[in-house]
């Protein structure tokens, strides 16, 4: 130090020890994820940004839609759907995440109305934010996997691995024709997505057993292609998309485009059935 200067202060530790960093800390009954700090997920509408998806279909047994899904829905045809997508900018979430939602056509018919859309059966992401929020919200099966989407060549593919193992590989003509973007809802309606939601209380007691679904909105596609596609499908003990068999291939569908995802409602809820029926 110079003849003369003046003593620098100590610097002040940034955090002093034992310190609550938190600020506005809500009440309990607010917090919509956890943890307190950082919540894992955000609340709706969540949008949904620079996605690209592979639709691919192919028809299977009816016998075996109809084991699949949960009574009171109804099958309303026999085609599998199945979307690897990737979610180019997911804010809260996360970016160029990949995901591949299967999906069968269902209907639930009350009293008052008719809804229809598609239920999921099987669900793989690689996204740990993604699997909290469709697990505990909407009610969906994810599991995690490792997931692709890419073009070799002259070729769309999406493929699926689970333990090492690819238990999806599914293919399409690399944008062979174009098509108008409602073609691709047209033998599975999947904006409408229709999940089984169960959560167990902390004692083993069911605490939310469901019927739920949730919409896509503000849906704006920039690009849709159309050809035909193939689905190959490995049997897997822990992930078995083998109990939807491929009988017949038809069209898939690569398609780019931006949405949100908005919150949903119950068509269903067993335990209040189940209690309606003890009295």
């Amino acid at each position: 130090m110079q003849r003369g200067s003046p003593a620098k202060a100590p610097m002040a530790p940034l955090v002093r020890e034992g310190a609550i960093h938190m600020t506005n800390t809500p009440r309990p009954a607010d917090v919509w994820s956890t943890p307190l700090g950082s919540p894992t997920y955000p609340r709706y509408p969540i949008a949904f940004r620079d996605c690209s998806v592979l639709s691919l279909q192919y028809q299977t047994d009816p016998e075996a839609i109809r084991a699949l899904l949960p009574t009171p829905l109804e099958a309303t045809g026999d085609t599998v759907l199945i979307n690897v997508g990737r979610w180019g900018d997911v804010p809260g979430i996360g970016s160029d995440m990949l995901e591949c939602n299967v999906m069968i056509g269902a209907r639930l018919t009350t009293r008052d109305a008719s809804i229809a859309g598609a239920y999921s059966p099987f669900f793989f992401l690689d996204n740990d934010r993604a699997i909290a929020l469709g697990r505990e919200v909407q009610g969906q099966p994810k599991r995690l996997a490792k997931i692709g989407l890419e073009v070799r060549d002259d070729l769309h593919v999406g493929t699926v691995a689970v333990n090492g193992i690819e238990i999806l590989t599914g293919t399409m003509v690399y944008k062979s024709a174009p098509a108008p973007p409602e073609a691709v809802r047209q033998r599975v309606d999947m904006r409408t997505n229709i999940n089984f939601k169960v959560i167990p209380h902390i004692d083993g007691r069911m605490a939310v057993s469901q019927l739920v679904a949730r919409d896509l909105e503000d849906i704006d596609v920039s690009e849709c292609w159309t050809g035909p596609c193939t689905v190959d499908i490995r049997p897997h003990a822990g992930s078995p998309l083998h109990l939807l068999p491929v009988v017949r291939h038809l069209e898939g569908y690569y398609w780019r485009a931006s949405f949100s995802l908005a919150g949903g409602v119950v068509l269903h809820d067993y335990l209040a059935e189940d209690l309606q029926g003890r009295t």
